[in-house]
């Protein structure tokens, strides 16, 4: 460990918590130098629904390599390039009558949010953009002043305007009605908010907690955005490409965005690749307004092209949904068993989470996990939600071994908890 503590930067985080020197990977597991194998729940914070190094996509990947396929070209055209728009047309786009062009910008999750911020101000000629309570959409400047957290916020180091904070579904109480009071502010004028260019949402904020928009607030939100002119927006970098039963994470809901924002698990084998899908109408930046060095990252097209193949039919969907309701039964079991500490489940498909009333407890738990070789992180804005990912393509087998380790962690911080409140 002396060559990180000496060369490497404070900044890093992840190690932290999991004190291993990786080496390889393979599915569902990772190995540390020592040959020591852990289970993933973590899937790389969502960039690997598909697991690592899946085979074929790696044989894919291995065979452009060989034959010498272009790896850089910026936004020239190349053969790997269209064979993934070829493919996403027909398989993703197509079926569900969605027609968008796409637009990549840098390779990175926040890159496709500040392409897509910039767009949408573009379109409207106005500057303010709405995000919502716990919200989180990326590090760089843009994306930063419409994320929630306060400690990532502060990292900025300035002021971060041109940004308007409204509350999540649920966030003042499962009473109150927080797009009534969104819809309440626009049509004032004695408000205060001025009109947006956009609103940017996650329809479960992953980053945040785990908080899960209803179907129903969602399409009341693109009613009002329709309403008043304002481009909407979908984060879907961490729940999309699969993570919560189908492609998009709004494939059931019945809205159309605007804008799509794609990342994470898009290229399949956590090679960098955002895309940011816009309706043909609103395809209205002039050539080189936005752009970025790696924005054509061919061996990720690759990878992403192969990747598609797992949504062709329903199959797929159908067995992430499934195991999402295993990981839902396994974790309510778990919270019912606690003793004298509440624990509420919160998620949808293959993410999902326990929510603690006692904010320490998520990250001791996890902890435990690690050295019973189970990679698991927190979130929420005090990271009090024990938070899974597992790989869409874990076997229930896995995903099962998984549940108990995690009730076995649960359990033994419990008792480690009440022996230090006796002493």
């Amino acid at each position: 460990m002396n060559t990180f503590e000496s060369l490497e930067s404070e900044v890093r985080s992840y190690c932290r918590t999991w004190p291993a020197v990786f080496d390889r990977a393979q599915g569902d597991s990772i190995y540390d130098v020592d040959g020591r194998q852990y289970l993933d729940f973590f899937s790389g914070a969502g960039a690997l629904n598909y697991g690592h190094n899946h085979p074929a996509l790696k044989r894919k990947l291995i065979e452009y390599i060989e034959r010498d396929g272009i790896t850089h070209s910026l936004d020239t055209h190349t053969s790997a390039k269209r064979a993934f728009l070829d493919r996403f047309d027909e398989t993703i786009l197509q079926p569900r009558g969605m027609r968008y062009k796409t637009m990549f910008p840098g390779p990175t999750g926040t890159n496709a949010v500040e392409s897509a911020l910039k767009l949408a101000r573009k379109i409207t000629g106005r500057e303010t953009v709405v995000g919502f309570t716990n919200g989180f959409h990326g590090m760089t400047l843009g994306s930063l002043s419409v994320t929630g957290n306060a400690m990532k916020r502060a990292g900025a180091g300035v002021s971060l305007p041109n940004a308007t904070c409204m509350p999540f579904d649920g966030y003042l109480g499962g009473e109150t009605d927080t797009l009534g009071y969104f819809e309440a502010v626009l049509d004032d004028s004695g408000s205060g908010v001025d009109t947006p260019a956009a609103v940017i949402i996650e329809t479960v904020q992953a980053e945040g907690g785990i908080n899960v928009a209803s179907f129903d607030w969602l399409r009341r939100l693109a009613d009002l955005c329709a309403r008043f002119g304002i481009m909407f927006i979908v984060d879907d970098i961490q729940v999309g490409c699969g993570r919560t039963g189908s492609f998009f994470s709004f494939d059931k809901v019945g809205i159309e965005p605007d804008i799509i924002c794609l990342s994470k698990s898009l290229s399949g084998y956590g090679l960098p690749l955002a895309t940011v899908l816009m309706k043909p109408e609103h395809d209205v930046f002039s050539p080189g307004e936005h752009n970025g060095t790696f924005r054509g990252h061919n061996p990720a097209f690759v990878t992403a092209t192969e990747a598609l193949s797992f949504w062709e039919g329903d199959t797929f969907s159908d067995e992430v949904l499934l195991k999402g309701q295993t990981m839902g039964d396994g974790l309510r079991e778990i919270a019912d068993g606690l003793d004298g500490v509440s624990a509420e489940l919160r998620g949808r498909g293959m993410l999902k989470g326990l929510a603690f009333d006692r904010p320490d407890l998520a990250g001791l738990v996890a902890r435990a996990a690690f050295t019973h070789g189970l990679l698991i992180e927190t979130a929420g804005p005090d990271d009090e939600v024990l938070k899974l990912l597992p790989p869409l393509t874990i076997e229930e087998e896995r995903l099962e071994t998984g549940l108990e380790i995690i009730h076995a962690a649960a359990h033994e911080v419990l008792e480690g908890a009440v022996e230090e409140v006796s002493r």
